[in-house]
């Protein structure tokens, strides 16, 4: 704790994205492993059905994945909004790194618009590459900017209308990956990705988080 805390701010970014596209090859690798026996053929929809039982250690890993991610910002961090920065870049950093790896090992995706299973928890969420990267994107902006932030002194204090705005974003893109959870529960083609409801998330990231740095004191 302590050798992390003598850190300079430049030395804890490289670190966390350094562990963070370490951990994206790690979670590329098993998923390479997964589709070589259940898709020898190429990765695509319809999905097959696997046993409950390798459905549950999918969603136990998966939640591992969180648990490390923000173990390492909690070592890496002092307050709590550097902290959140740290875990909201590393996160970014792992997802394009994992589509990067799938991409530099398998040829996998051959466009940004073919679709993915992004996540298991709570529902199984799917959707077009593009979509999990532009989040991923923003992440990493967002992020490495609130740490800056943080780093040079000014105290982040977000108005109550940042708070909304996010929280209603991310329900908006959350039910663009969920709202079709039937096309792996029951093993049907997805229905068309509703872009509309990305680009409308992510708009009301960006007003929320420009609110918040206009709250922003020294």
């Amino acid at each position: 704790m302590a050798i992390c805390e003598n850190l300079s701010y430049r030395r804890k970014l490289i670190l966390l994205s350094i562990f963070a596209m370490a951990m994206a090859y790690f979670e590329a690798a098993v998923v390479i492993y997964i589709r070589e026996i259940y898709y020898p053929e190429g990765f695509a929809f319809p999905l097959k059905v696997m046993p409950n039982k390798f459905i549950v250690i999918e969603i136990i890993r998966e939640f591992s994945t969180m648990v490390m991610l923000i173990s390492v910002t909690l070592l890496m961090g002092k307050k709590a909004w550097e902290k959140f920065g740290f875990f909201i870049f590393i996160f970014g950093i792992w997802d394009i790194f994992y589509y990067l790896w799938l991409k530099i090992t398998i040829g996998w995706p051959a466009s940004i618009f073919q679709w993915d299973v992004l996540f298991l928890i709570p529902l199984p969420w799917i959707g077009p590459v593009i979509a999990p990267a532009l989040v991923a994107l923003l992440m990493i902006v967002f992020g490495f900017h609130l740490t800056l932030i943080y780093h040079r002194g000014f105290k982040i204090h977000p108005p109550l209308s940042a708070w909304l705005l996010s929280i209603l974003g991310s329900a908006v893109i959350l039910f663009s990956f969920m709202h079709d959870s039937n096309a792996i529960l029951r093993q049907m083609p997805p229905k068309p990705y509703l872009y509309q409801l990305l680009f409308g998330g992510l708009l009301l990231y960006v007003i929320g988080y420009f609110l918040t740095y206009k709250s922003v004191k020294k």
